[in-house]
């Protein structure tokens, strides 16, 4: 199965896929959690995996970072939500076409064990939210030198 996302509209919603609309636990076989629906659907999120961190990036164009919220929940489930209101209109404008999308938007992750969850960071800069989960330092094992007898 392709891990890349189809850019024509064939919506998949499969839990393996990292950017379905359920949530992606690609270490544990969960049923998903249930999503609310959205009217923000198009929300785009990058996860990547570095040695030190689980990065996420989301695409949020015009949004303030007062208009974002980044929680993390007690079972490992990152989430990621906020809202874009409707722009306001005044009676003497003529709209030609209305393509930007408004409302509210939620997108959810399942974390892997190895997340510090209480040093998660964010920051927001030109449009883009990038979410920091530092990983936990991979324990290294104890070496012990046995003496060989005789």
């Amino acid at each position: 199965m392709s891990m890349i996302p189809s850019f024509f509209g064939n919506r998949r919603s499969n839990s393996l896929d990292p950017f379905s609309l359920e949530i992606w636990d690609p270490f544990k076989n969960f049923p998903s959690l249930p999503q609310e629906s959205s009217a923000f659907v198009n929300t785009r999120v990058d996860w990547k995996e570095t040695p030190e961190a689980h990065v996420f990036k989301a695409d949020l164009p015009g949004l303030k970072k007062e208009e974002v919220k980044v929680e993390i929940e007690d079972d490992r489930v990152l989430q990621i939500s906020g809202e874009r209101n409707v722009e306001k209109e005044d009676r003497n404008d003529t709209w030609h076409r209305v393509e930007r999308s408004s409302g509210k938007f939620m997108r959810r992750f399942r974390l892997p064990e190895n997340a510090q969850m209480d040093q998660v960071k964010a920051s927001m800069e030109n449009g883009v939210l990038t979410v920091t989960v530092p990983k936990v330092e991979a324990k290294k094992p104890d070496i012990k030198a046995i003496q060989i007898s005789g």
